[in-house]
């Protein structure tokens, strides 16, 4: 696989879905994947990224976004609320927001920055105990908390159960986001991305079909 594969893919998913070629949005993610990969993404004309680790994050993208200035960067991964201000200075949207402790978090910071990036919730559609995210029985309170601290959240974001069908939790992350009035649906992964995108994906995170294997740090 490659970026001009997926592309072609996505592009195809969206018009057998009746969507207009071009409303999803492919997140390449870039975790763990050496320096020379991510750049050979970029010079392709990739623009769209996602990390999960904040600390990963910081040392690499800088430099990146120097070079491209038009780069995009969504953090995918869990958050810790301590690491919500250096999140927010790196990241143009933030796809975890998992809990009312860290979207407080987020407030207090925006407020204290001048800026917040864009913010998905991510939901527990599975309600895995190992997972991050809201159950889907407390997302609408959760929607309406964080409206109420001035967050612009722009859509929910899940990753379903490695066992389960996928379809079942992408039909319930959309049920859910349009009962909220939300545009944006962050579902889909290398394995089914276009079952989201049947399904209404507006951000499809694709990583290893796009850079191959990830490459294990060393030590």
């Amino acid at each position: 696989m490659s970026l001009s594969d997926i592309t072609s893919r996505v592009a195809a998913a969206e018009r057998a879905a009746d969507r207009p070629v071009g409303s999803v949005q492919l997140v390449a993610v870039s975790k763990v994947q050496p320096n020379e990969r991510v750049e050979s993404v970029l010079q392709a004309g990739q623009r769209c990224f996602g990390e999960n680790r904040v600390q990963e994050a910081a040392g690499k993208w800088p430099d990146f976004k120097e070079a491209f200035s038009d780069v995009d960067l969504h953090l995918i991964g869990p958050l810790q609320s301590n690491k919500a201000r250096q999140a927010m200075e790196l990241f143009d949207t933030i796809q975890s927001v998992d809990r009312p402790k860290l979207a407080k978090a987020i407030a207090r910071l925006a407020q204290e920055l001048g800026q917040c990036p864009d913010l998905f919730l991510q939901v527990n559609t599975g309600k895995e105990v190992q997972k991050a995210g809201i159950l889907p029985e407390d997302t609408d309170a959760f929607v309406a908390e964080c409206r109420g601290l001035d967050l612009p959240v722009k859509g929910l974001m899940c990753i379903p159960p490695v066992e389960e069908e996928a379809s079942l939790h992408f039909a319930l992350l959309a049920k859910l986001a349009k009962r909220n009035d939300l545009a944006g649906l962050s579902m889909g992964m290398s394995s089914d991305f276009e079952k989201a995108i049947a399904l209404g994906a507006t951000h499809v995170r694709v990583g290893s079909a796009i850079f191959g294997a990830r490459v294990k740090p060393e030590g």
